[in-house]
């Protein structure tokens, strides 16, 4: 055989499998409906592409289908709130990476204005408040109680989400409630006042984090996506320093809000999530490395409530919880920047 021949050969071989080297990563990814700006923004600028990634997404709008698509493999990639408990709970593997924000900075105490209630203060006035079990919602309030030296269980607690809490307020099916991000907002602006954020009342900074976390098998098997996934988020947070309208149009056209809903959103809980260096400070709120801290010690006080109030059967354990955060991806992120 001649050169050109054996060359010919050569290339019939080599080509196919530098082609599937370079084909991007496919990814299913889920995520809960909410006022998720920097993911919103990657979408709308192509960014998870640009870096290499072929994305299918998925949107639940509760935590039961989020955890049946977890259970089942059929998402690599999930970015939610609590819902994360009950998968350790149900001994669901995952690992967290990184923060998306501390959503307790937009959860609120909203009241009636015509209520006695004029503050967290007055929880005892309250005559029927709204808060949906098995979330951020149902813990602010039972810490709310605890705060003020009330009895949860002597509550009159309306089992239903912050996105009825309007027609709720409407039919006076409840004085008050415990609404999160946008919904709070979207209430204030009709006159359903927020007269407290759980930062008032919860401790810890706040007990509703919202995290970006991948199955295990999955971040063995392609180690370079949490890096990939921080880069996509950092160029996503620069592109809205840039033209902040990319995010004010992002949450208007996925979550049909008024722009000035979706700008007061904004300002409260995105331009305040966590930093880089925020999550890689043993003495952070917000950090990723210490066991007794931050995000570690969020998730052990939320799901000792979310037993206490009786949504899930057990406590889930420290270790449980510590092997679900995962911060290798957050250094390695990190440290390719400071080059």
């Amino acid at each position: 055989m001649n050169r050109t021949a054996l060359a010919l050969t050569a290339a019939l071989f080599v080509t196919p499998m530098a082609a599937r080297a370079q084909a991007p990563l496919e990814v299913n990814y889920g995520y809960t409906t909410a006022d998720h700006v920097n993911l919103y923004v990657a979408q709308d600028l192509g960014l998870f592409e640009k870096a290499g990634l072929k994305p299918k997404f998925f949107t639940f709008a509760s935590g039961a289908p989020m955890l049946a698509a977890l259970k089942s493999d059929s998402v690599d990639v999930l970015t939610a709130g609590l819902g994360f408990a009950f998968a350790l709970g149900q001994n669901i593997p995952l690992k967290m990476l990184f923060w998306n924000s501390n959503d307790a900075l937009g959860e609120g105490f909203v009241v009636d204005p015509a209520s006695p209630v004029k503050s967290f203060r007055d929880l005892a006035k309250a005559q029927k408040i709204g808060a949906a079990s098995g979330t951020c919602a149902q813990i602010a309030l039972y810490l709310m109680a605890q705060k003020n030296g009330v009895d949860y269980a002597k509550l009159n607690v309306v089992n239903i989400p912050a996105p009825l809490f309007r027609n709720s307020f409407k039919s006076s099916s409840i004085d008050a409630g415990i609404a999160w991000s946008p919904y709070s907002f979207m209430l204030d602006a009709e006159g359903y006042k927020v007269v407290n954020f759980d930062v008032d009342y919860v401790p810890l900074g706040g007990v509703c984090p919202r995290t970006t976390a991948v199955r295990p098998a999955f971040l063995k098997a392609h180690p370079e996506i949490g890096p990939k996934l921080l880069e996509i988020d950092a160029q996503a947070a620069e592109a809205v320093a840039k033209n902040p309208q990319l995010a004010v149009d992002a949450l208007v056209k996925r979550l049909s809000l008024a722009p000035e809903v979706a700008k007061a959103a904004i300002a409260q809980l995105y331009m305040k999530r966590p930093t880089i260096e925020q999550q890689l400070d043993p003495n952070s709120p917000y950090t990723m490395v210490a066991r007794d801290k931050g995000l570690a010690a969020q998730y052990v006080l939320a799901t000792q409530v979310l037993f206490e109030t009786k949504s899930i059967p057990a406590p889930v354990s420290k270790q449980v919880i510590e092997d679900a955060i995962d911060p290798e991806p957050l250094k390695r992120f990190a440290a390719s920047r400071k080059r």
